[in-house]
């Protein structure tokens, strides 16, 4: 299902958004707080995004490529993963290419992807930040979740492990 807001439009992910995304994943900038490095191998890129359709199809998540209705450009990605419809519950998540930050388009983004979790009966989101990204986690105070907790050593990256914060909103 295709979201639009003011500014973007959240096109559901294709494997073909692979070649859109792999500059945005091959950012060091960009992947600092991401439970992996820069991705600078296109096939990589490729499989990973063929993995969440798969996740799509099998009904297991949603997944979004973020476009500006002003030129239809890719500036990221945002998901609702992890869905377990038993208890009404999901994981959101987003990502930005450096030229699309300060906008206020991380915001915008999640206020369509939130909307549409609580219209498919979604009454519980979370959301995990890596230690430090302040950017993410101002995001999602701005959408209402609240911090709930501290993952201690949560992902192993670069040989450290980092800690992680966890949010929650309830719809």
């Amino acid at each position: 299902m295709i979201l639009e807001t003011e500014r973007l439009r959240l096109r559901p992910l294709e494997a073909a958004d692979a070649q859109w995304l792999f500059p945005i994943l091959n950012d060091p900038e960009v992947m600092a707080h991401w439970d992996v490095p820069e991705i600078d191998d296109p096939d990589l890129v490729r499989a990973i995004v063929e993995g969440q359709v798969a996740a799509v199809e099998a009904g297991r998540a949603f997944h979004w490529t973020i476009r500006a209705l002003e030129d239809d450009q890719v500036i990221g990605a945002c998901d609702l993963s992890d869905i377990d419809w038993w208890h009404k519950r999901g994981e959101i998540g987003f990502l930005l290419g450096r030229g699309a930050w300060g906008n206020g388009y991380a915001l915008e983004a999640m206020r369509a992807v939130i909307s549409f979790a609580a219209a498919k009966g979604v009454r519980r989101l979370a959301a995990r930040t890596h230690l430090g990204n302040k950017r993410s986690d101002s995001v999602l105070e701005k959408l209402g979740f609240e911090q709930e907790g501290l993952l201690r050593g949560h992902v192993l990256r670069d040989g450290e492990h980092r800690d992680c914060r966890l949010f929650g909103l309830l719809l």
